[in-house]
Order: structure tokens, then C-alpha cells, then sequence
């Protein structure tokens, strides 16, 4: 059952955690328990985990209340390494067949919520999430229980959404996946759930969040940023500076199993037994549940459709309807299987004869070898799912089709069509006439075309499965643990900035550099003026204790000053103007000497071909914020909302940026960076990183260097792909996980090279005594002649002092609270500058 029997005592624990375990229990005595188990679902996807334990919890699908009953089938089910839940009759009506069903599900599939006519179902609903979290609670209890240190627990599906947050209560470090095996909805539909926010940031305190399809987890960080207020990253959802992961993991099945079974005796039984008794006609097959997301009804209309264009085909050609009966109390249901039957009595009857009819409607299950003989006989597999996480049935068919090479016939609304589209037939379900033209073009389609479909499809079924799934999905989760470990010692533990240490090593040094920022680093923002109602900016001012600090820096002939900021051009003329600086200007893209002109640095970035569509998106919510406004700079565009009313603007900075990121923005020419009150789009590739190499080589030209740069000082409050640029002078080399199929120590080797950029070759160098230096030697730069061969940078880690200001975490190694700390620090260095 998803691990070998010996205990291997080296093995990681895997705690599978269910609504249901993979086994049912029936009562055969007072202590005597049958165990049915089950061969499929998850338990096929954990034998692919050779490295781990593997422990089910769940619930064995029968209420024991009696303490005899209790023992002796926790004793049964522990030889299975299975350990129940033991939820009582009233749990399971209001936890299971209440909130679970009659809410969960049909919202989860877009079905709505149930009718609110009476205040009654109003208590209802309340009473059944208050037992929905009381059930969660119950399993979390068993959880921690058996947990032991450095265990994994995952968590399945709709049932368990409240359990994350609760095992992270009883233990922070828990290692908690969750994943849902259902579509996740629109944010537009889940918002009408009224217990919405509750339990989206329950399923946050997991530390990754799977889902089958792209959409459904767009879906779901576009409803924690719509419902929740949060940020929505590529990585999945931030809040607080706490990543949730949130990824993509189709499923698959044991494909091995059913191509194995196809040799099996009486598999080939069956496969004779149906040849002989359909033979002369098309098989076209549908497996499902009876149940209102499977789109029988338009499954069996469709082919009526079908039959009516071509009647040619009545007698050649018959729907093999499995129907596996399921919810069978409940009226919906009930009605549902009345009008199955209704069209396939007039199907039939319009289009039978006394010696054949050309649906077969079964309301019953059939056994896995009959199945895998159907399988394999079928020419046609037609799945017509309204809403569907993501359809197994179309997987088993494609293994069992080696020899037959069928025709698979595909929902769009099943999550599988994102998988195995490439070789299917796509289709509308609710279009029936598209399904009957399908139909028409399966039973009609060429051998060398279906040749080629199933090839497509047959190979993605054999390397993607439920082994290939659970190992994925496993091993992303711990992945994403070291990363969060790394990103809280990294970014959480950082230091303030040792003033006194930084002076010390200034005045040790001879060839000083200093990058500061300007917007929130040395500036004194002064308050906007309004008139008639509308906002009148008055821009960014250098902080005023700053301008003789500055003056005398910059006049050491031992310290080049780079004033590096999103501003633009003039913006910086105006302000430093008068100081010996140099300024690099929207990004670095523009640089000016410091009695010189403006110059184009990466003039590959200038193309602004992209602003259009973009621009009217800001603009659309410029207008319906108030005090917010738009900047067009000649590199990016920028919305800013500091002077807007907080709260409404942040979010509406969040549903800009879903239009962003999901709209036009979708596209590997654009990147988008929400500041701390603002929203910005510029071309990928230009980051203050990314210019810093040009300046260099350019401040090389210009100033003669006796020696090459020893000391650097970077202080900035830069946006996030902004803060490339303090690992560009970073002397000590970095290992740290990389996401991709390549192992760490590839990673290493990559971050460990040299980085050639057009001007400076930098890289890392050791000396004698194993000291690592960052080294910048200059190369070549178009126009301009360099001294190729001298070294520009050579900077030990004792010299180099990064700084990020107003941030909890960055990547810089050092912080500081304000800008005005800032102040004290250049006041403090203009005191042991030269004059």
C-alpha cells in the first residue's frame, strides 16, 4: 500500500492524510474487521516513493463508537500502515454529507451555492461549517498524534481545507503540502461562499498548494488577492513576507498497470466476448459517475444529434454508456438518472430496431478487467464532463489502446484537456452540435492521424504518472521548506548596518565607491497641494541635512559617488545638479558624468513599443482612484497611490496587477513591480544590476585610476529585481537553491562564474590566504576604448557594505530603518572625507 512492508527505520515519513483511507471497513464481529482495498487512486501514486514510509489517516467509511470496535480496527487497519479517524454518525451527516457535498463540491465545480429561502438553511449552513472545522480538528488531533519530527504530511482535497492552519498551530515547523484533487473556480465564484476568507488562509498556512491545471491555481491566488487583500507573486501567494508556494501537478495514472493487464487471461476474455458481441459496429464508450458535472445528458444528446445527420450510421455504430450510480438518495440525483433514461428510451426508440439499439445505457460499475477489455475494444472514447478536476477515464483509455489506436473525444472543462489536448478532440459540451461533428470526424478520422494522436497522447499518459505526480509533488514540497529556512536566515536575521565598521574600512581605503539610491534613501518628501480637488504633486526633494555631507563626499578625490535611481533625467539634474557625482537615471539606463551629458547606457531597452495596451490599463484605474496618478517616463510607466485613501488603493493596486499579470503583461518582454505605493512596467532587463557593469566601465574611462576600487557602499530602497544589483558586487560566492531540473551543484558552478558583460568582465577570484575577492576587469565597450586588461573592482568581503532602507528583508546584507538613518551615516563619512 504505497511503501514495502519492512520498517525501514532511515526512511523519511510520508503522512498521507484523507477524507478517506484507501481501504473500507465492514464489521464482522464484535473485534473481527474485513478490509477491502483498494488498488487505485492514490495508493498507485505512492508506489513511485521508494525513499519514503508512507502512513494513511482518514476515515475508514463506517461509524465505531464502542471502544472494542475502536482497538481491534485500528489493529486491522495498522498491518495496511493505515490509522483511522473515528468520526460519529453526526459528524459524518453535517461534516461529510453537509458542508462537504452540498456546499464544498458544487461551488467547487460552479454549481452555486444552495438556495438561502429560510432562515433555517441559513443555521444549517452555519452549524455544518462549525462541524466541518470540528472534523478537520478531529483529524488534525490523529496527525499530531503519530507526527514525529521531520515528517511530511499531505493533506487531500476539499475535505481537509481547514487542516493546514491547524497543524501549523500545534507545530510552526510541520512540513504541510495540501492538494486539490477538484477545479478550483473563478475568484467571481468563490467569493459568494460565505465562509471565504477563513478558509483560503487556512489552506495558506500550508507551505505549498497543489492543484491539477495552470487555471485552477490562477484561480486560486487571484481569489487570496481579490478576497484576502494579499500579494499574488509567479511563485504563488505573499503575505507578510510569508510565501505560500503554489504549483501545478497533473495527475496521472498507473499506466503500467493497464498496459499489463491487456495480457492478462481474462482480460482477453472479455476482449473476445465484446468483439463477438459488438462486431460489425463502432464502439463508441462512455465511463462515469452519475452525477450532474459528467454531462451525460449532453453526452447522449450529441449523439442523437449524430445520429439524425447521419443516419447512414444507425446500424453501424453504438454508445456504450457506463453510469456508476452514486449519491442515490438525493433527489438532484434522482432527477438526473430519470432523464438519462428518458433520452436513451428516446434514442433508442427512434433509432433501434428489433435486433439492435444503438445505446447501451449500464447503471452499474464494472470490474477492473472488464473495463481494461472495453478499453481496448473501443474506437471512440467520447467525455463530455461539464466540470471535471481532471478526468482519469481519458488516461486509462489511452494506455489500453496500444493495438486499437482510438479516438479520444475530450471535454475542454476537464482538467486532462490541458494535458492530452494535443491528441484529442477538444470539444464545447454544452455545444452539441460541435460533440456530434466530433463524433462524425472520429468515426470518419484517417489511420495515419489517429496513428498520431494516440502517439502523442499514449506517451504523455506513460511518462506522466501517479508515481511521476506524487514524487513531483513530494519533492517540490521539500524544496520549498529549504527555501523558506533559507529565505528566513536570509532575509528575516539581517543585521543593521555597523556604522562605526563601515567609517573604519572607509577610511582604510583608497579607492571608495559609493551607489546610493534617491527615492527613499536621501530624499524629504514634501506634502502635495490640491486645488479643485485635484492633486499637484510637488515631486521628490533631496533631505535637507544632506546637501553639505553630500558636497564634501563627493569632492574626495578618493570617492566616486553614483547617485543610482528610477528617477528621470531631469528630475536628477535638478537635484545634484551642482555636486561631483555622477547620476544614473531611469535605472541606469541613462548615466551623465559629473561635468558631462546625458548618455544612453542600454539603448537595446529604449523600444517603448509595448506601452499601449498597458497604459490604458493604468489609466483605467488612475481615474477611478482618487489621488493616484500615472508617470510615462521614457523607459516605464509608473502608477502611483501614495497619496490615495490606503486601503481602497492597495486594493486596487491588487486588481491591477491581476489584469497585468494575466492580460497583455503576459509576455516575456514586460516585467511588473509593485512597490511599496506604486505599480511600475518596464522591459524585462533593465534593473539597476543589469546597468551597473556599463557604469563602471564608463566611470573607468573617465577617472584615472591609480588602484582599483576597494571599498563599496550601496545603500538603495530598491524594488525587488532591483536588488540584483547587490549581488553583482557580492565577494562571497552564494549557493542557494535554484528552482529547475539542474542539481545544486550545477547551481553552484553557475553562480561561481564569471559574468562577461559589454564593458567588465566580473568574477570571483581566491587569494593565497583562501580570501575571496569580487573582480571586475575591463573588456571591451562598443565606442568606446577601454584599458582592456585593468582591473576596475577588487573588493574582499570586509570592504563591501550593502544596505536596504525602510525593508524587514532584502537582499542586501545589511539594513536600515529610514531614510534618516541614512542622513547620520553621510554625515558621519563627510567627517573623515578628504576636502
Amino acid at each position: 500500500m504505497g511503501c514495502e512492508k519492512e520498517e525501514n527505520p532511515y526512511k523519511q515519513r510520508l503522512l498521507v492524510v484523507a477524507n478517506r483511507l484507501p481501504v473500507s471497513a465492514v464489521r464482522m464481529g464484535d473485534d473481527n474487521w474485513k478490509l477491502n482495498i483498494s488498488a487505485g487512486g492514490l495508493v498507485s501514486s505512492l508506489l513511485g516513493l521508494k525513499g519514503f514510509e508512507v502512513k494513511w489517516i482518514g476515515w475508514a467509511g463506517v461509524s465505531v463508537t464502542d471502544e472494542v470496535g475502536q482497538k481491534s480496527l485500528t489493529k486491522s487497519l495498522a498491518k495496511e500502515r493505515c490509522i483511522p479517524v473515528f468520526l460519529d454518525e453526526e459528524t459524518i451527516d453535517q461534516y461529510y454529507n453537509g458542508y462537504c457535498n452540498k456546499i464544498l463540491w458544487p461551488m467547487l465545480h460552479y454549481l452555486g451555492l444552495p438556495q438561502e429561502d429560510r432562515l433555517s438553511t441559513t443555521q444549517s449552513t452555519q452549524s455544518q461549517f462549525d462541524m466541518y472545522k470540528k472534523a478537520n480538528r478531529m483529524f488534525a488531533d490523529v496527525v499530531n498524534k503519530h507526527y514525529q519530527q521531520g515528517d511530511i504530511v499531505w493533506c487531500h482535497d476539499y475535505h481537509l481545507m481547514f487542516l493546514p492552519q491547524v497543524l501549523k498551530e500545534f507545530n510552526t515547523q510541520m512540513t504541510v503540502g495540501w492538494f486539490l484533487h477538484t477545479p478550483f473556480p473563478s475568484s467571481e465564484i468563490h467569493r459568494t461562499l460565505p465562509t471565504r476568507s477563513e478558509l483560503l488562509r487556512s489552506v495558506l498556512a500550508a507551505d505549498i498548494v497543489g492543484f491539477h491545471t495552470y487555471d485552477y491555481a490562477r484561480h486560486f491566488v487571484s481569489a487570496c488577492t481579490k478576497i484576502l487583500g494579499l500579494e499574488g507573486t509567479p511563485e504563488g501567494v505573499e503575505d507578510q513576507g510569508k510565501l505560500t508556494r503554489v504549483a501545478t501537478f497533473p495527475i496521472g495514472i498507473d499506466a503500467s498497470r493497464f498496459i499489463r493487464a491487456l495480457d492478462l487471461p481474462e482480460v482477453q476474455e472479455y476482449i473476445t466476448d465484446f468483439r463477438e458481441r459488438f462486431a460489425g459496429r463502432k464502439l463508441i464508450l462512455g465511463v462515469d459517475r452519475l452525477d450532474m458535472i459528467k454531462g451525460i445528458p449532453q453526452k447522449l444528446l450529441a449523439f442523437e444529434k449524430f445520429l439524425e445527420e447521419n443516419p447512414d450510421w444507425c446500424s453501424k455504430v453504438v454508445l456504450l454508456q457506463i453510469a456508476v450510480p452514486t449519491r442515490t438518495d438525493v433527489p438532484e440525483y434522482q432527477k438526473l438518472k430519470s432523464k438519462v433514461h428518458e433520452i436513451v428510451g428516446r434514442v433508442n426508440g427512434r433509432f433501434g430496431t428489433l435486433t439492435s439499439v444503438p445505446i447501451h445505457h449500464l447503471d452499474r460499475s464494472l470490474d477492473f478487467h472488464a473495463l481494461c477489455g472495453l478499453y481496448a475494444l473501443t474506437d471512440v472514447a467520447l467525455v463530455t464532463s461539464l466540470r471535471d478536476g481532471m478526468n482519469l477515464v481519458s488516461y486509462e483509455f489511452v494506455a489500453c489502446q496500444a493495438l486499437k489506436k482510438g479516438v479520444l473525444i475530450l471535454s475542454e472543462f476537464a482538467g486532462a484537456a490541458q494535458s492530452l489536448g494535443a491528441g484529442a478532440i477538444l470539444v464545447n459540451p454544452w455545444n452539441i452540435p460541435e460533440v456530434a461533428s466530433a463524433i462524425s470526424y472520429a468515426l470518419n478520422m484517417p489511420s495515419e492521424e489517429r496513428e498520431k494522436r494516440h502517439q502523442l497522447n499514449f506517451m504523455h499518459v506513460t511518462t506522466h504518472t501517479a508515481q511521476e505526480w506524487a514524487k513531483m509533488f513530494v519533492s517540490e514540497l521539500d524544496e520549498t521548506v529549504v527555501e523558506a529556512q533559507l529565505r528566513a536566515t536570509q532575509l528575516w536575521a539581517q543585521p543593521s548596518l555597523p556604522v562605526n565598521v563601515a567609517i573604519e574600512q572607509y577610511v582604510k581605503s583608497d579607492n571608495r565607491l559609493l551607489i546610493l539610491g534617491f527615492n527613499g534613501t536621501l530624499t524629504s518628501i514634501e506634502n502635495p497641494i490640491i486645488i479643485d480637488d485635484q492633486i499637484i504633486d510637488l515631486g521628490l526633494s533631496l533631505h535637507p541635512d544632506l546637501h553639505e555631507p553630500l558636497r564634501r563626499i563627493s569632492s574626495d578625490p578618493n570617492t566616486t559617488v553614483v547617485v543610482l535611481s528610477g528617477s528621470e533625467k531631469h528630475v536628477l539634474d535638478e537635484i545634484f545638479g551642482g555636486y561631483n557625482m555622477w547620476l544614473a537615471a531611469e535605472n541606469g539606463i541613462f548615466l551623465r558624468h559629473p561635468t558631462g551629458d546625458w548618455m544612453t547606457m542600454m539603448p537595446e531597452f529604449l523600444g517603448m513599443e509595448w506601452v499601449g495596451s498597458i497604459k490604458h490599463i493604468l489609466e483605467y484605474f488612475t481615474k477611478r482612484t482618487h489621488y493616484s496618478f500615472l508617470e510615462q517616463r521614457e523607459t516605464s510607466l509608473i502608477w502611483n497611490y501614495q497619496f490615495a485613501e490606503a486601503k481602497f488603493a492597495r486594493h486596487q493596486a491588487k486588481d491591477m496587477l491581476l489584469h497585468l499579470w494575466e492580460g497583455q503583461v503576459c509576455s516575456p518582454t514586460v516585467d511588473v513591480y509593485h512597490g511599496a505605493q506604486s505599480v511600475e512596467v518596464r522591459a524585462v532587463g533593465v534593473t539597476k544590476g543589469a546597468s551597473i557593469d556599463r557604469i563602471l566601465a564608463k566611470i573607468a574611462y573617465n577617472k584615472v585610476m591609480n588602484a582599483p576600487i576597494n571599498y563599496v557602499l550601496c545603500v538603495g530602497h530598491f524594488l525587488g529585481k532591483d536588488e540584483d544589483i547587490y549581488s553583482y558586487f557580492e565577494p562571497e560566492p552564494r549557493v542557494k537553491p535554484l528552482r529547475g531540473s539542474r542539481s545544486k551543484a550545477v547551481d553552484a558552478e553557475i553562480l561561481a562564474s564569471p559574468r562577461i558583460h559589454t564593458g567588465l568582465r566580473s568574477l570571483f577570484k581566491s587569494d593565497e590566504s583562501g580570501i575571496h575577492h569580487r573582480v571586475a576587469i575591463c573588456s571591451t565597450m562598443e565606442n568606446v576604448v577601454t584599458y582592456e586588461g585593468t582591473t576596475v573592482l577588487d573588493l574582499i568581503g570586509e570592504n563591501y557594505f550593502s544596505c536596504a532602507v525602510g525593508k524587514k528583508h532584502s537582499n542586501a546584507r545589511y539594513v536600515q530603518g529610514s531614510s534618516e538613518d541614512v542622513v547620520l551615516l553621510l554625515k558621519a563619512l563627510a567627517q573623515v572625507s578628504s576636502p
